[in-house]
């Protein structure tokens, strides 16, 4: 309840923070142009953000003996949580890692890149993929859309700055207008990414029930962490806004501030999946797919 509690209060500092930049440079009718823009940019992405992502990063339809191995435990982890089936993709890509997407249950997919299946055990796929299926049933693919919308319009509107700083109306003046190109995406990007890692450590705690066993999860996190510090993820690279969907940062770490990270520290979330496991007794060898 905590979890979702800091998320609403952090996706109203997002909305407040969005439209205080359009009443700061336009008064009323720049609070109301920038709250129509959201609406708007939020329709579109809703409806057409999981096919975008998938194209980014040139995912395809499960296929294969190995797809349909995938194909199969993931419907067969949606079944047992009592949720409907995602579509399942798979990406080229030797970095082992996963994403979910999808406006909402009924309308969602997963994918795991090959990486991830060939380099980890079948319990540590399923564990992986259950923490995806975690994100879509707590509607968390939608949440982050939202935001990632709102940062990026509020990226926007704070380029569209100077344009406003010499109107009369704008009470911030040039000075604060410079201000604002600055702080402004700084603050909507840590907000961001403060609600992203949030969502991180909740669906790693319902993945861990969904698999049937938290040491599953937290033995693909150290290993997924591990290389994906050491092998590139081209499509990551190229589409760093999509970065918050991977189970983790397929981004190099060492390029970019922690601060900025948009996921919890690995060992953190390893620490806290160990201590579940300890909290109900299990060991590395229990669950359906042991």
């Amino acid at each position: 309840m905590m979890g979702y509690l800091r998320t609403a209060v952090l996706m109203a500092a997002m909305t407040a923070l969005f439209l205080g930049i359009g009443a700061l440079l336009g008064g009323t009718g720049g609070a109301m142009v920038a709250l129509v823009i959201a609406l708007a940019m939020n329709a579109y992405t809703w409806w057409n953000s999981d096919r975008a992502v998938l194209r980014m990063h040139d995912a395809r339809a499960a296929s294969g003996p190995q797809g349909k191995a995938l194909e199969r435990l993931v419907h067969d982890m949606a079944d047992r949580a009592g949720m409907p089936r995602p579509k399942v993709y798979i990406l080229q890509n030797d970095q082992p890692n996963a994403f979910a997407t999808g406006r909402n249950p009924e309308n969602a997919a997963v994918a795991a890149t090959t990486g991830l299946l060939t380099r980890l055990s079948e319990p540590e796929i399923a564990a992986v993929m259950a923490h995806e299926l975690a994100h879509i049933r707590n509607h968390d693919t939608t949440i982050m859309t939202i935001t990632a919308t709102f940062a990026g319009a509020i990226s926007m509107l704070a380029n569209f700055a100077l344009f406003f700083g010499n109107n009369r109306n704008n009470p911030v003046g040039i000075i604060g207008t410079l201000a604002l190109m600055i702080l402004a995406p700084l603050a909507a990007g840590l907000v961001q990414m403060a609600i992203s890692r949030s969502r991180e450590y909740e669906a790693d705690r319902i993945g861990a029930e969904i698999c049937g066993n938290p040491l599953w999860l937290a033995s693909a996190l150290e290993r997924i962490s591990g290389l994906a510090a050491r092998i590139d993820n081209e499509s990551a690279e190229r589409n760093p806004a999509t970065a918050h969907m991977f189970i983790v940062n397929p981004l190099h770490a060492h390029a970019r501030d922690r601060l900025f990270s948009t996921h919890p520290d690995p060992a953190n979330r390893i620490r806290a999946l160990r201590e579940m496991a300890g909290a109900q007794g299990q060991s590395g060898a229990t669950g359906p797919w042991g």
